[in-house]
């Protein structure tokens, strides 16, 4: 199968750039109820992801007391190279199952390195329990708020 099926567009993901402060990086996690986000340069390269704990721990390690001394620090201070591995666009299912077996998403890339979007595990799960309706060509209903 072909993993673009799996695939929230970029368009569709909330990222931070490199050079977003680190304050920045901590409200966009916040608004959008997320562990990790991935992290872009502003020509659209995946650079790495970033996770709350990464934000925590950084904030601590250098005494960082208050959200206004965060807005001094580039979300780049924070990568820990060789984490979060992208799969290519190509990739087989092999391939991303590796990448989803210990991380809620797994970034995806194309030929050169540009950050095309995420496959959630949760999605993965999904196709592989037959829940998948996007797989299928069928639109996944609409839910209420409160469900």
């Amino acid at each position: 199968m072909n993993i673009v099926f799996l695939l929230k567009q970029k368009s569709q993901v909330a990222y931070v750039y490199e050079d977003s402060t680190l304050r920045q990086a901590l409200e966009k996690l916040r608004t959008h109820g997320y562990t990790a986000i991935p992290v872009i340069s502003r020509s659209g390269e995946y650079v790495g992801t970033i996770s709350d704990g990464d934000c925590l721990w950084f904030l601590v390690d250098n005494n960082v007391g208050d959200l206004k001394t965060a807005e001094n620090y580039p979300v780049k201070k924070l990568l820990v190279k060789e984490r979060h591995h992208p799969v290519n666009i190509a990739s087989t299912m092999q391939d991303l199952l590796a990448g989803v077996m210990d991380k809620n998403f797994v970034p995806v890339v194309d030929g050169r390195n540009m950050f095309m979007g995420i496959i959630t595990r949760k999605d993965v799960l999904k196709h592989f329990t037959g829940t998948d309706s996007r797989a299928s060509g069928e639109t996944e209903p609409k839910k209420d708020i409160g469900s």
